[in-house]
């Protein structure tokens, strides 16, 4: 686990609980939503967590949506590709990842963060690691997809990792 290094701090999962429905327009707002809504049902410090994926030249779709943008991994980049390339060559691929952190206690949101990575959607899948998106968005610092990177490289640069840091130096700061 991420963070399973830190002295002092005890990392679970949730047992299972009833889902919140994810209502709001943001990745923040929706991580907010599920941090507020889980620290009321347990003891302690809630960390909650939204991401997805914005296409420029789809309007961010598929955004907020992005888990539920079509029923299987496959089938959402197959998808997003397919839209892509209805609008033709000289569309605009460029795109952002993004990942949303919220902790609560108690009903009462503590701390937030969002970060994100850009990049553009290549044209076919490339890459054996990572999952979701991750063989169709192209780190252009890299010059490869996030699924050609070894998992230190794709830590370092992506939209997780960042928020995962930052989550990192508040709770050593607690």
């Amino acid at each position: 686990m991420a963070l399973s290094d830190l002295p002092d701090w005890h990392v679970e999962s949730l047992p299972d609980l009833v889902d919140v429905e994810e209502t709001g327009a943001t990745f923040l707002e929706n991580a907010t939503l599920k941090a507020t809504h889980y620290s009321r049902l347990i003891e302690g410090l809630v960390l909650a967590d939204d991401s997805g994926l914005c296409v420029h030249a789809l309007d961010d779709r598929p955004g907020v949506h992005s888990a539920r943008y079509a029923p299987s991994t496959e089938e959402r980049n197959q998808r997003l590709l397919e839209e892509l390339a209805a609008l033709g060559p000289a569309a605009d691929r460029g795109a952002a990842f993004f990942c949303a952190f919220a902790v609560a206690r108690a009903g009462t949101v503590m701390w937030t963060v969002q970060s994100d990575l850009r990049g553009r959607i290549a044209t076919e899948p490339a890459g054996e690691f990572g999952f979701g998106y991750d063989p169709i968005f192209v780190v252009s610092s890299e010059g490869k997809t996030l699924a050609q990177m070894s998992a230190p490289e794709k830590n370092r640069v992506s939209a997780r990792g960042k928020a995962l840091q930052e989550l990192r130096t508040f709770l050593v700061a607690r």
